[in-house]
């Protein structure tokens, strides 16, 4: 009997395809550290809606998004991971800063979300813009959400109590984004005293007919409650899921249900 051949494995680490996935990983990098360089980046907003009237927002998240040279936008899942633990995701998250304390002073009556790694906290181009931002639009303070992870602010819980206690007198807003994602301690969800926490996707798809996370879904809107936190069910999609929640008592709903983040808001719409 012939020796059967070993067939190609395209799947390895030193297949062709991994190598291919490497050199467009480097591609995609070095095309985001040329438009960070550049400036060339913008929000993109989604709606945050109250669960018992989901007509209006009750604030809105900017979303960091960045440009190609062609101006083409380059995904986020294909680099936020890779940048979340180099100086060039401390960059974004002040491009960010920058950004949306413009949107801010333009715009009086917003409210705006916008997203913060623990490791920006320490940064100090981004207190400076923060400072900056402050100094000269003093009122844009009461509007300003900053949303930490829940993964982020448990590597160092300390440094982002400290935080939240020097910034709380300004008038900041702080949102836990991603809650049930990682692994909170209950002891410092009730040190941090956040205002806002947003519920992790992963509860929240599906739970009309998901009997576990319809439990634990109730349980976290409990824990809102108690702690006095405005509760955010993420990545909400259907109308079944939608009235589940809004049943048990969730305060706000985001998602695509009511609309994909988007680079050009009601409020920049000229009627052309």
């Amino acid at each position: 009997m012939g020796h059967t051949p070993t067939p190609p494995d395209f799947t390895g680490p030193d297949s062709p395809l991994a190598a291919a996935l490497d050199s467009r990983d480097r591609e995609t990098m070095a095309m985001v550290q040329a438009a960070v360089a550049r400036k060339e980046v913008m929000l993109a907003f989604q709606p945050v809606v109250a669960a018992q009237s989901p007509g209006t927002p009750v604030f809105w998240e900017g979303l960091i998004r960045v440009l190609d040279p062609t101006g083409r936008i380059i995904p986020a899942r294909d680099f936020m991971g890779a940048v979340e633990t180099q100086e060039l995701g401390r960059k974004l998250d002040v491009l960010a800063l920058e950004e949306g304390i413009a949107v801010l002073a333009a715009e009086p009556e917003l409210k705006l979300a916008l997203n913060l790694s623990a490791r920006s906290i320490g940064y100090g181009p981004w207190r400076a813009a923060l400072d900056r931002g402050l100094r000269t639009a003093p009122d844009i303070a009461g509007r300003l959400i900053l949303e930490i992870t829940e993964s982020s602010a448990m590597m160092v819980p300390d440094l982002v109590t400290a935080f939240m206690a020097d910034l709380r007198a300004s008038g900041l807003i702080f949102a836990l984004d991603d809650f049930g994602a990682g692994f909170t301690s209950f002891r410092y969800l009730r040190d941090f005293y956040f205002d806002i926490i947003k519920i992790d996707g992963q509860f929240v798809r599906g739970v009309a007919t998901d009997t576990d996370n319809q439990v634990l879904m109730q349980a976290m809107v409990q824990i809102g409650q108690q702690l006095d936190m405005l509760t955010v069910a993420e990545q909400v999609e259907t109308r079944a899921d939608a009235a589940f929640l809004a049943g048990i008592g969730l305060d706000c709903l985001q998602g695509y249900l009511y609309g994909a983040p988007t680079t050009r808001p009601p409020w920049t719409d000229t009627g052309d």
